[in-house]
C-alpha cells in the first residue's frame, strides 16, 4: 500500500524538477547576425527577440574600410548566402554572393562598393538584406545611410496593424 502512494509522489517530484530545469535553460539556436566595420562590432541582433531595424551610416571617411556580416541559423552559417542592397520597393540594386562557410565564415563587402551606390541612388531608401537557402525571401539587417544623407527605411510603415490604421 505504501509503495503505491510513493509512485505518484515521485512522478510529481520529477515533473517539478523538469520544470525548474527548463526555467534556467537559455534559448538554444535561433538566428543571430552581427555587422562589423573593420573588426569593430557595430550591430548585433538576435532575431528571436523583438527586432529593430537600425541604420548603418557610411561616408567617404570609410572608403577603405570593410564591412563583415555574420549570419547564423541555429549556430551554423547558411548555405547559398548572399547580401543584397534593396530599395524601398524591394528591387535588388546590388548583390554579393558568398561560398558556404563553416564556423565564423563572414561575408566581406568593401565599403567602397557601397559608397558607389550613392551616385545613382542618392535619394533612394536603401537597406541591407541577407538571403540564403534557409531564408530565401531574405531578412532586412539594416537601413543604409550614405555620405551623410538620411536614407533610412522606416519599417514601421510597412507593418502597421489593421487596428492602428483605423484609429489614426
Amino acid at each position: 500500500m505504501l509503495r503505491q502512494l510513493f509512485k505518484p509522489a515521485w512522478a510529481v517530484v520529477l515533473i517539478i524538477i523538469i520544470l525548474l530545469l527548463q526555467a534556467f535553460t537559455s534559448k538554444a539556436g535561433g538566428e543571430v547576425f552581427e555587422i562589423y566595420l573593420n573588426n569593430k562590432l557595430i550591430l548585433q541582433q538576435a532575431v528571436y527577440k523583438p527586432f529593430t531595424l537600425q541604420s548603418l551610416q557610411l561616408d567617404k571617411s570609410n572608403i577603405n574600410d570593410e564591412l563583415v556580416i555574420y549570419y547564423h541559423h541555429c549556430g551554423q552559417p547558411g548555405k547559398g548566402r548572399s547580401i543584397a542592397i534593396k530599395d524601398e520597393k524591394g528591387t535588388i540594386i546590388r548583390e554579393w554572393k558568398f561560398a558556404d562557410g563553416d564556423g565564423r565564415a563572414g561575408m566581406r563587402i568593401p565599403v567602397k562598393e557601397l559608397l558607389q551606390l550613392d551616385k545613382n541612388y542618392a535619394h533612394a531608401n536603401l537597406s541591407i538584406f541577407y538571403m540564403s537557402q534557409q531564408l530565401p525571401k531574405g531578412r532586412a539587417l539594416s537601413a543604409l545611410q550614405l555620405n551623410g544623407r538620411s536614407t533610412t527605411w522606416n519599417s514601421e510603415r510597412d507593418y502597421w496593424p489593421a487596428w492602428a490604421v483605423r484609429f489614426s
